[in-house]
């Protein structure tokens, strides 16, 4: 003890001014060089020759200012600080309370909503808000909740962000939409493998030996889960595309789903430990194509044993194209569901492949609910009124010849947002959510077929408020994409798309392995349900205050003009 006590004497004892001086002069001379350079030697940046050395300054403060942006009062385009504050309050399960006023007051832009003289009670309000898409279909979908998370792909996002997605929608019972990536096992992050082989058929399982099992357990044990699971993973799944393999904690066990197995060996009922999954099939056609790159019947209708009904992507608000994913996203494991080439840059056909004209469009539909015999819609952006009507006349010719027709239409709006798009289609093409939603309500009523589809919209929806106006405005269900990512840890430093070099700080939107295994998925799974749980309070909060006990039965009478 005596030793340890003269040690630490002795340290403090130094004269650290020698250190210092020494750092310092080591700084100079590297300052030094730095302004030689930037003044004599580079001749790439004129910024640089004119003010070597301080002109670093900008990009240094340039290369903060999307990460840090949040910071500093730049959030205008979510009208106020409030609704991100909101969020991450929610996720987290913090009282939603203010005090005083907002940080914005009313202004005449602002639409507001008509209150009841007399109002409900929370528990007067219908609790099981809910929408049955597929009415027609021999497997409708009726929904356990009025929102959803909008389409976001497995590769745009991590896989470890996919997982804590698919685990909270399963947690707090809403859809989730794979995107145009296709169904992945991260969306089955939930799942648990039977105890009876026969019902694990359609699965690719591989277990552990003796000692990997004990390796695992002492790991798991002495550091982290996630570390735990990484060199279990290796010992026991030894190939390009392991990570394609989801992990089940109770048999210790590696599984992913067996694309070669025939049709009768799939689910034959719904599984219940997986969330509500539509699946999204994009231009590129995802995980329901051949070799050949054509569409895959038996695979669709596998895919579709996991899934409660189809989304075709015609369109998003963010971009009018396929998805694109930078070579840095595609990994190996990527490149296995998508059935395409790993390191390359992937970027999807502008145009569905069976979308030559509205009624080839259709007609697919048609084909896909008679494959899946569950519902299937396709989601657009409109511009102008004449661009729905073609839509709108070809469904009521169908519904008068009792022809295939979409069950739902998903309309996203102009303003809506990507992890990789063009700048000039995110803020010059598509309508905004609420003028879209109208042409869209118009036509259907002057039709008399606005009871014969649902209406699925998005855009910008963050918090309670925002998804009322949109029910005010005809939709039945909302899709959220920012408000979900937010939840899950979104800082929004705007480095999804990866280009640059630059990678998503907080491991959600990246590939990168370094930043996804700081990615708490247990935790943000739960912090993702808070969300929606609370998104689903507050709409009932407000139903009672305007006298409504459910969705349905609001309208744009409940706005004050």
């Amino acid at each position: 003890m005596n030793d340890l006590l003269n040690f630490s004497q002795h340290i403090f004892s130094v004269h650290w001014a020698v250190f210092f001086k020494i750092i310092s002069v080591i700084l100079l001379i590297v300052f030094f060089m730095m302004f030689i350079y930037d003044r004599f030697v580079q001749r790439e940046n004129q910024l640089l020759i004119n003010y070597p050395l301080i002109g670093r300054m900008r990009y240094f403060f340039k290369l903060l200012r999307d990460p840090m942006r949040q910071y500093f009062g730049d959030e205008t385009y979510y009208e106020s600080y409030e609704k991100v504050d909101w969020i991450n309050k929610a996720a987290f399960h913090k009282k939603l309370m203010y005090s005083f006023s907002l940080e914005k007051p009313y202004n005449e832009n602002r639409l507001l909503f008509k209150h009841a003289n007399l109002v409900l009670n929370e528990d007067e309000v219908n609790q099981e808000l809910s929408v049955t898409f597929g009415e027609r279909q021999k497997y409708p979908f009726v929904t356990k909740s009025v929102i959803g998370r909008s389409a976001m792909s497995d590769g745009a996002i991590s896989p470890e962000g996919t997982q804590a997605f698919s685990q909270g929608a399963y947690y707090a019972n809403f859809p989730i939409n794979t995107g145009e990536g296709g169904l992945t096992s991260n969306f089955l992050k939930s799942h648990t493998c039977s105890n009876n082989p026969d019902e694990n058929r359609y699965l690719e399982i591989k277990k552990g030996t003796i000692f990997a099992k004990s390796i695992f357990k002492i790991t798991n044990f002495f550091f982290n889960h996630y570390i735990a699971i990484t060199l279990y993973r290796d010992m026991v799944v030894r190939s390009k595309d392991a990570e394609t393999y989801s992990f089940d904690p109770n048999k210790l066990l590696f599984y992913r789903i067996d694309w070669s197995q025939t049709i009768e060996n799939f689910p034959q009922k719904p599984l219940d430990n997986i969330p509500d999954i539509t699946f999204q099939m994009g231009s590129g056609l995802y995980g329901v194509k051949d070799k050949d790159g054509k569409f895959d019947e038996t695979r669709y209708q596998k895919v579709m044993k996991f899934c409660k009904m189809t989304e075709i992507k015609m369109a998003q608000g963010a971009k009018q194209t396929g998805g694109k994913l930078l070579a840095d996203k595609v990994t190996d494991a990527i490149a296995y569901y998508r059935g395409v080439e790993a390191h390359k840059p992937l970027i999807s056909p502008n145009r569905f492949p069976y979308a030559h004209s509205i009624e080839e469009l259709f007609d697919f539909v048609g084909k896909l609910q008679e494959l899946s015999e569950k519902p299937v819609g396709i989601k657009i952006v409109l511009s102008t009124p004449e661009n729905f009507r073609l839509y709108a006349n070809e469904i009521e010719k169908r519904i008068e010849e009792n022809r295939p027709y979409p069950d739902f239409l998903t309309i996203d709006g102009g303003d809506g947002g990507s992890a990789t798009a063009p700048r000039e289609m995110m803020s010059r093409i598509g309508l905004p959510i609420r003028m879209a939603l109208d042409i869209v309500m118009d036509e259907l009523n002057r039709l008399g077929i606005r009871d014969k589809i649902k209406i699925i919209a998005s855009e910008k929806v963050l918090t309670p408020d925002d998804a009322i106006e949109l029910f005010i405005y005809g939709a039945d269900f909302i899709n959220i994409a920012r408000g979900f990512m937010i939840s899950a840890g979104c800082i929004r430093a705007r480095q999804c798309s990866g280009a640059g070099g630059h990678h998503c700080p907080v491991g959600l939107a990246t590939m990168d392995k370094d930043k996804r295994s700081k990615f708490l998925v247990a935790k943000k799974s739960k912090t993702i349900a808070n969300y929606h749980n609370a998104m689903a309070d507050g709409i009932k909060s407000m139903l009672a205050i305007m006298g409504k006990r459910d969705v349905k039965e609001l309208s744009k009478e409940d706005l004050l003009s």
